[in-house]
């Protein structure tokens, strides 16, 4: 039986981790934050849902300094944030309910999603938001998306949409990051006390987590004004790889086990 109360020390290498790519990369973190939690022997449902409390500090840091460039579009976050309220705790009671095999190859699946956003997405810095009410509407289902997900897999739900802000809705991508990250506020909230009930966060690990990626998010921000879009997304993905594949052998050793 693996032990969930680890060292301080590596959750808050996980953190700063964490925060500069979320502020890099417009996401909550959780990419990072639910593998590396695997690793130390977390129960995966525990493992999403301290994921997701954590992005709750790290978002506030990220969108907050993206504000302050100016690139940060209320409304966008705004309608975003109605549907990921009511995704997310949708996605809190599914987590409760399914194996804990399936949450597992479940964000493997979503893990092959997000690479091959990461190769299709081509963002653009200039782009203009031309507003529509079918724009609205989408925004909308796209936050209930990225709340389902963010409930089920502990993630903020960032490579949801910023794929589809930058792609469907012609944002740039400055303003879709600063976006994404505002919209996982209200998210993360409404997903971590969906997870609170069910029992399925460690408020201690979520914590440490938070506050560690907190200090490096600004980092991960500045940093994305500085390198080519394209060359940070070949970047994330190669990272994603090795991350998958440690889980995946991981996952793969200890079945004998477990029967």
């Amino acid at each position: 039986m693996t032990n969930e109360r680890n060292s301080l020390l590596p959750l808050i290498g996980v953190g700063l981790l964490a925060g500069v790519l979320s502020g890099f990369f417009g996401v909550g973190g959780g990419l990072v934050v639910v593998p590396f939690l695997l690793l130390l022997g977390f129960d995966p449902r525990r493992a999403a849902g301290t994921s997701v409390a954590a992005i709750l500090p790290t978002s506030i840091v990220g969108s907050t300094t993206y504000a302050l460039q100016g690139n940060l579009d209320w409304g966008v976050a705004g309608l975003l944030a109605v549907g990921v309220v009511i995704g997310a705790q949708l996605g809190t009671r599914i987590l409760a309910r399914i194996p804990r095999d399936a949450v597992f190859w479940a964000f493997m699946g979503f893990i092959v999603f997000a690479l091959i956003s990461l190769w299709i997405v081509v963002p653009v810095r200039d782009a203009r938001i031309e507003w529509s009410v079918v724009m609205g509407i989408g925004l909308v289902a796209t936050g209930f998306l990225a709340g389902v997900l963010a409930g089920i897999l502990g993630i903020g739900g960032g490579l949801v949409v910023m794929p589809i802000m930058m792609f469907a809705f012609g944002i740039s991508d400055l303003v879709a990051k600063g976006s994404s990250l505002l919209m996982m506020v209200p998210g993360s909230i409404s997903a971590t006390l969906g997870n609170v009930r069910q029992k399925n966060v460690d408020l201690r690990a979520a914590v440490c987590l938070g506050l560690a990626a907190c200090v490096a998010s600004p980092l991960g921000v500045q940093s994305a004004h500085l390198v080519e879009p394209q060359f940070a997304n070949i970047l994330f993905a190669v990272f994603i790889v090795a991350v998958a594949i440690q889980l995946i052998v991981k996952q793969l050793r200890s079945r004998p086990a477990a029967d």
